[in-house]
Order: structure tokens, then C-alpha cells, then sequence
């Protein structure tokens, strides 16, 4: 058979036909947990009846009708969002890289200033702009020059993001996680003084939630953790639970800087993802809600620790929230097919770390069947470094 994809993705013989909750089947019957959730993407699960009921209703309304009109579900979303955060104004796209390109945009608009400092290791997108801010050269290779003025510091080293910053600095962009650099925390004492060098020297910080916002580290925003205010932070992933939306949100001194005209995306803020991101947004931000997840982190963090930490093909378990990193003394490439094998669907970041993105809405029983099949996997490995 002919294949008129391009071949931008390797792809897992596996071809889905169903999906609800944590349990995806594919075309053959077989039932997978998935601890993968689309790339961190269904928070809420498959086809959440919350989220599948909200858009099921707006697709007997209308499914567009352009920015150039009023949507008042726009402006429910942005103030759910607004209400529960630093921030003022939302602008929506359709992706993370599209709302990190939006900040950019905004950051260089707002200060007058070229560049921004971002961090080695970092992900932020693929589009030139973001393609340019993240700090993975695998990323940028064979297109040629990059977008100007970006600088990558080290993370988790104040000292490298204060020999960057100059007077031409617009802003500061980190992960509180770096998601696909390894599922590295960012340490609280790092983000605190990054957070006052920005403030001390006028320049913004923008802190990129694509990955952790929206309830995956066990808070509506990861940056809730540091104890801090990002002048601008970024959305998308688990904002529609599967739709596709993205969002840049920032405080109110920076409107003025995206007037009419300054920037747009046909299809951002489709009603049909708006739909999605209400229901989202509604059963989210509930903090009983958010003491499950907490609840259910912690009982993933003891049943890793007790389980997969002492398997001595494992260096190092990292998490925040329900986002782990399982670091390994090898590679992790075949150890995702082999989960796939198993029955577990999991992701691989960077060479030798196994990702786990499992839905907030997991069962214990879930946690404990997935774990074993990790185990069993991880345990069969040899150390190869």
C-alpha cells in the first residue's frame, strides 16, 4: 500500500479504532492503558463524557463563523482562564507551538527588544520562531540560519541566564518541567530568581505550560508550584482534552501591544474547541478535582518507588504531579515498543528517559497493572552503558 503521508513521524504498528478513559483498543481488539494520553493532550482521558457532551452541543449550534464576530463561549473561556491566573487577556490559536509564538511575538512587540533567552534542553515548538527558541539542536538541523536573537542558558543555573541578559533582552521563556528535554523539574530557589533578575531588569518572563498547565502536575498551572507570576504563560495540550487549541495569556499592561491587526489565526478559538476547553476549564479547575489528582500522584509516586526505583536497569525516577520521567541506564527507544507489546502505551524523552503522561481520571487498579508491566519490561533490560 501506498503511504501519501509524509514521513515526519515513526510510527508504532498499532492503528487505533477506540479510545475511552485510559484504555485505547486498536484494530485487531487489543486493549492498551494508555500512560501516554496523546502526548499529554486528554488530561480528562478519551472522549471525557463531559467534554464529548459540551461539543456535541455546540456542533448543532455552529462550528464557525470567524474572529471577525463575537463568540461569547471566546470570552467565557478567556475569563474562566483570567479568573484563575496572573493573567488578563487571552489570545487563542490552535497549538502550543502557535501560542508560543504568540508570546514571542507579543514579548518583542511590547519591549521594543530582539531577544529572548531561552534554555538548552528546552521544547517549545516547530515553527521558525519556536523552532529557534528551543534549545535542541537536533530540532533546527538542515534548515538553515535560525530566527535571530535567541540565547540559551542552562537550566537550573541563574548565573548562566544572568551572563545572557543584556539591554536588548525582551524576555525569559522556560518550562517549569522540561517535558521532551527529560522530565526535568525546574528547583524552586532557579524560578524564584528568575522570576526577580526579570522584574529587577524590565524584561518579561514567559513561562511555557503547554505540557505542565491544565491540571498535569497537580495544579491549574505548574508555575503555582514556585510561587510566582509569569507576565506571560502559554496553553494548549490539555486545554482541549483532544481538540485542538492553544492560548497565550498575559497581564492587561501588555494588550495594547496586540491590537487590531497585530496578530490573528483563522481558526483559533473555533467554537467546537472553545466547547471543549468550557468543559475542560469547569471540571479542572474544581479543587476537589485537584485533590484527587494530587492524591493519585502520590499514590504513582509510592508504587514507583516501591516497584520500579530499586530495578537496577533505573537511574533516577523524576516527577511532578502526574508527569514522570523514569531515566534509565540505557536506551529507551526499544523499551516503548516493548510497553506497546505489553499492553502499556508510554513515550520515550530524549535517549535513556521513559515518559509517563497517564490521565489525571487513572484508577489505582490502572496504576498498579501499568506499573507491573513496567517493571516486567524494565527488569528483563541490561545495563548497556
Amino acid at each position: 500500500m501506498t503511504m501519501a503521508l509524509f514521513p515526519t513521524y515513526n510510527r508504532f504498528n498499532l492503528s487505533v479504532k477506540d479510545a475511552e478513559g485510559t484504555i485505547v483498543e486498536d484494530t485487531n481488539g487489543k486493549k492498551y492503558l494508555d500512560f501516554g494520553t496523546g502526548i499529554g493532550v486528554c488530561n480528562l482521558g478519551h472522549r471525557h463524557p463531559h467534554v464529548q457532551k459540551a461539543v456535541e452541543a455546540q456542533l448543532n449550534d455552529y462550528w464557525h463563523i470567524s474572529n471577525l464576530y463575537k463568540q461569547p463561549i471566546q470570552e467565557e473561556v478567556a475569563q474562566k482562564i483570567a479568573n484563575n491566573s496572573p493573567g488578563d487577556y487571552v489570545f487563542f490559536c490552535n497549538s502550543g507551538a502557535e501560542a508560543n509564538e504568540a508570546a514571542i511575538k507579543l514579548a518583542r512587540k511590547a519591549t521594543g527588544k530582539r531577544k529572548v533567552i531561552t534554555f538548552n534542553q528546552s521544547f517549545h515548538g516547530r515553527t521558525f520562531a519556536t523552532m529557534a527558541a528551543t534549545g535542541q539542536e537536533k530540532v533546527r538541523v538542515g534548515f538553515g540560519p535560525m530566527l535571530e536573537s535567541f540565547a540559551y542558558a542552562d537550566y537550573n543555573d541563574i548565573d548562566s541566564v544572568k551572563n545572557l541578559l543584556d539591554e536588548n533582552t525582551a524576555a525569559v521563556m522556560l518550562e517549569v518541567v522540561q517535558g521532551e528535554g527529560g522530565v526535568i523539574p525546574a528547583e524552586e530557589s532557579f524560578v524564584s530568581n528568575v522570576a526577580d533578575l526579570c522584574k529587577k531588569n524590565g524584561v518579561l518572563f514567559i513561562v511555557d505550560e503547554i505540557q505542565t498547565g491544565i491540571g498535569r502536575t497537580g495544579k491549574k498551572f505548574g508555575f503555582e508550584h514556585y510561587g510566582i507570576e509569569p507576565d506571560i504563560f502559554t496553553l494548549a495540550k490539555g486545554l482541549g482534552n483532544g481538540l485542538p487549541v492553544g492560548a497565550m495569556v498575559a497581564k492587561k499592561e501588555y494588550g495594547e501591544a496586540f491590537g487590531p491587526g497585530s496578530h490573528g489565526s483563522t481558526f483559533g478559538g473555533n467554537p467546537l474547541a472553545m466547547a471543549a476547553a468550557k468543559a475542560v476549564l469547569a471540571t479542572v479547575f474544581d479543587e476537589k478535582f485537584l485533590q484527587e489528582t494530587e492524591e493519585t500522584a502520590n499514590y504513582l509516586a509510592e508504587q514507583l518507588e516501591i516497584h520500579i526505583e530499586p530495578v537496577s536497569f533505573v537511574k533516577e525516577i523524576r516527577q511532578k504531579g502526574m508527569m514522570v520521567g523514569i531515566e534509565c541506564k540505557g536506551k529507551a527507544a526499544n523499551l516503548v515498543a516493548d510497553l506497546i507489546d505489553k499492553g502499556v502505551l508510554v513515550l520515550s524523552a530524549g535517549e535513556n528517559v521513559i515518559r509517563l503522561l497517564p490521565p489525571l481520571t487513572v484508577s489505582k487498579e490502572e496504576i498498579d497493572l501499568a506499573v507491573a508491566y513496567i517493571k516486567e519490561v524494565l527488569t528483563s533490560q541490561k545495563i548497556t552503558l
